[in-house]
């Protein structure tokens, strides 16, 4: 305990230089840590949002655009495709099940997606309040949209009207309302975010608005659109074949999430890749730092190193007293790392939040975390090594003699 209340005061001796280190160290563990995070919550939400789902079918355009619009409602559609073809394709032996998404409206930045109960029961989410649809312009929200809707004084039986676009700024359909009838329970996956009803509905709010007569009307249902349909194959077998027949025999694109996903992460991982080569360059920078502040710690302190060899101490104590010193600095820029770290965390998912996207909290601990804490705490030792070797060869006597 000496050694560590000694290795204190030199430490405390020179603020503006221990600052540096703390510093620099802190700011790569930081880096370091946010990445983890992120990058941990954003793939294990992408993984569980896209169980059940082996194809995408939709507008031609970009496939993984597709996936975000669709999937994980990050991104805009790029179009409608006609139903008559989607229950065309229902009919193929090679789907199992086929899920149609309607997607154009929104409340209070919620997106309202009309569907059927399958797209429920895809991530075995529960009831909360309430109960389902069972009738057109009826609508269940998701844990989140629900929160924000209770904000505004909403609750299963209450009335809301849906703005046209999906921002919350766009044309209101004052003239069909919506009926909330029930919530979800909280699924940690995307129909947390979202405000399911029936497909019927959102066909039946813009036809209402742009129907002048009983034939207008009768076109429009006949010319019905859904935005994409979400497909899961009877058999594996079918992701050779079953993408190339869309893309080739009708208008409508196939995107499968694998392959898309795959080149996301791609691109992501470049734009990683550079952030931990930086994190990379702080640590290795804070590492030279460390050397140089103890190495320069036990050549301004020869004397004191010396009275207290004098005094008993033996080498082994001297050394540890610039092993003390360098793992004071290394915890202190480990805990303001990991603060800093899970604070980025934490605004990055605050605007994510505020953008309706994907759930990011810093309110998480990872196992990673600690080993890169415990890589920080071998740097560390590895800096004081040349110094704790020179104080081990310290010649007592001549350093006193020259005093």
């Amino acid at each position: 305990m000496k050694s560590v209340a000694l290795a204190w005061r030199y430490v405390a001796a020179r603020p503006l230089a221990a600052l540096l280190n703390v510093l620099l160290l802190a700011l790569g563990l930081a880096s370091i840590n946010f990445l983890l995070l992120v990058q941990h919550q954003v793939q294990a939400s992408f993984e569980r949002d896209l169980q059940g789902i082996d194809v995408v079918v939709g507008a031609k355009g970009s496939p993984l655009q597709l996936i975000l619009a669709g999937v994980f409602h990050i991104d805009v559609p790029s179009g409608n495709i006609p139903l008559s073809e989607v229950r065309e394709l229902a009919k193929n032996p090679q789907v199992k099940t086929l899920i149609p998404l309607s997607l154009g409206d929104s409340f209070a930045g919620y997106r309202i997606v009309g569907t059927t109960v399958d797209y429920i029961n895809l991530y075995s989410a529960r009831m909360g309040k309430g109960q389902i649809w069972s009738a057109p312009m009826q609508a269940v929200a998701g844990h989140t949209a629900a929160q924000a809707m209770a904000g505004q004084g909403l609750a299963p039986g209450s009335s809301f009207v849906g703005n046209h676009g999906l921002g919350d700024k766009g044309h209101s359909h004052g003239e069909a309302p919506y009926t909330l009838v029930g919530t979800l329970q909280k699924c940690d996956c995307v129909l947390d975010r979202l405000i399911l009803t029936a497909t019927e509905s959102v066909w039946q709010v813009h036809e209402k608005a742009t129907a002048l007569d009983a034939s207008d009307q009768e076109a429009l249902e006949e010319a019905r659109e859904v935005t994409m349909a979400l497909i899961q194959y009877t058999s594996p077998l079918a992701a050779v074949s079953f993408p190339r027949f869309v893309n080739t025999t009708t208008e409508m694109q196939a995107a499968a999430p694998a392959i898309e996903m795959t080149r996301l992460f791609r691109m992501l991982g470049v734009g990683a890749d550079v952030l931990r080569g930086f994190a990379a360059v702080l640590l290795l920078i804070a590492t030279v730092s460390l050397l140089i502040a103890l190495w320069n710690a036990l050549r301004e302190r020869q004397a004191d190193w010396a009275m207290l060899r004098m005094l008993g101490a033996s080498p082994a104590r001297v050394a540890g007293v610039l092993v003390w010193q360098a793992l004071i600095l290394t915890l202190a820029g480990g805990v303001l790392g990991l603060m800093l770290g899970h604070g980025l965390t934490a605004l990055v998912g605050y605007m994510l939040a505020a953008d309706k996207s994907l759930p990011v909290t810093a309110w998480i601990w990872l196992p990673e975390q600690g080993w890169v804490l415990a890589g920080a705490v071998l740097l560390a030792l590895l800096a004081a090594l040349l110094p704790v070797a020179a104080a081990y060869r310290l010649d007592v006597l001549k350093i006193l003699q020259s005093r």
